[in-house]
């Protein structure tokens, strides 16, 4: 226990590397630098972070427990097989992006990086920051973090949640020591007129997110549900710019409210749309996908009949949604280097996609001790003891495991 929980916080400090919580913490960085000559208000401001932190990642522990306890096979990232939170996540994504372009302004923002108003408003835009960064880190998974959370779904709740809570103080600990430590926060620049530039400049890995989640939408429901988000984005970028105008024209002592009323109904327009999502993409979609990923579609019951006739299988589970899945992907299994390794060995290569929820990819990863994707599995040609990767791959690391299967068949 007390090496999962290590191994869980050293897994949060990680993730804060991981490109899926960049357009997060980059805002948070930000306004630590704006709190450069207040100590007491970064201080206050790093706290809540911790809060939001913690508090998010209890929540989404305390829904992943019940739906375990109710027969359901779900682990970190789950929320993410929903068509509807996707789209949420755009939404909001989409909104942190146009406020940071400043179409407009909100004093109780998510980001909270516009202008500082009361000590109350900044310390709730820092723990609804730590909220969302605690969300948009779901799809990634940092080494020695998969482990830890693949023990914790297996033990009693207490044990679950003292392991969680401490993936969550690994997460926020490096703004909040910052936050607390002058010496520390000396490494950062001065606040100056800059710091608008770089807010702007900070709209575009937002947008970036925004994008990813909308083809990641697009795989999961189609594109029915691909016309219908961008059609709630466009509705609500004017009522972003709506409420902008209202915004100028108070401050410009005008009356204002026909336009928060007009904001209002647009805002409302979005709702349809996102209750009619669907969670099933056409299924010429779905065997195009198949088609390109694998030549053998992954179910248990394929793994039992091919392991053990001389050839190794190397399953790939993944999902859209997963960055670090969609990385290794590209990088290493396919290069040709790994093709090759894969033709000389006669290896046979399955995938698990679990972008949609899938109870038999949940099942494995439970089996193999994983709370979570990326899980990359080498059965021997033999038919021995299945090999587990490391979560994040080299092409090397892969030819290696392929050999080595391929080298315990010869010698049987």
């Amino acid at each position: 226990m007390l090496t999962a929980i290590a191994a869980a916080f050293l897994g949060g400090l990680i993730l804060n590397l991981m490109p899926c919580v960049f357009p997060v913490i980059s805002l948070k960085a930000l306004s630590l630098i704006r709190h450069h000559d207040k100590p007491a208000e970064a201080r206050a401001e790093g706290v809540a972070f911790l809060l939001g932190v913690v508090i998010t990642m209890l929540a989404l522990v305390a829904v992943l427990l019940l739906a375990r306890a109710g027969g359901a096979s779900v682990g970190w990232g789950f929320q993410l097989q929903s068509p509807l939170v996707i789209a949420l996540l755009i939404l909001v994504m989409l909104a942190s992006a146009l406020n940071l372009f400043g179409l407009f302004e909100v004093g109780l923002t998510l980001q909270r990086v516009g202008e500082v108003g009361g000590g109350r408003g900044g310390l709730l835009g820092s723990a609804l920051t730590g909220a969302l960064a605690i969300i948009v880190a779901t799809p990634c998974s940092a080494p020695f973090m998969a482990s830890a959370v693949g023990y914790a779904l297996t033990q009693p709740p207490a044990v679950s949640v003292v392991i969680f809570f401490a993936l969550a103080l690994g997460f926020a600990a490096p703004f909040t020591l910052i936050s607390f430590f002058p010496l520390l926060a000396r490494v950062l620049p001065a606040p100056g007129a800059w710091m608008l530039t770089l807010k702007q400049g900070l709209a575009f890995p937002m947008l970036g997110a925004v994008g990813w989640l909308i083809w990641v939408l697009e795989r999961q429901a189609g594109s029915a549900a691909l016309a219908a988000i961008l059609g709630c984005c466009l509705l609500l970028s004017f009522a972003a710019w709506l409420y902008g105008m209202a915004q100028k024209r108070r401050m410009m002592g005008q009356r204002h409210w026909v336009l928060h009323l007009a904001t209002a109904v647009f805002v409302l327009l979005i709702v349809p749309p996102l209750l009619n999502l669907k969670s099933a993409a056409p299924a010429a979609e779905e065997a195009e996908s198949a088609e390109a990923a694998a030549a053998v579609a992954w179910t248990p019951q394929n793994v039992d009949a091919i392991k053990g006739q001389g050839k190794p299988i190397l399953v790939n589970f993944t999902a859209s949604w997963c960055i670090t899945c969609q990385v290794n992907d590209r990088t290493s299994l396919s290069t040709q280097a790994v093709k090759s390794a894969m033709a000389r060995t006669s290896t046979i290569y399955m995938v698990a996609d679990s972008t949609k929820y899938n109870p038999d990819v949940e099942q494995a990863l439970s089996d193999f001790g994983r709370g979570g994707l990326p899980l990359y599995v080498v059965y021997p040609a033999n038919g021995g003891k299945p090999v587990v990767l490391p979560q994040v791959l080299t092409p090397r690391i892969v030819i290696s495991a392929l050999e080595q299967a391929t080298e315990k068949g010869k010698k049987t």
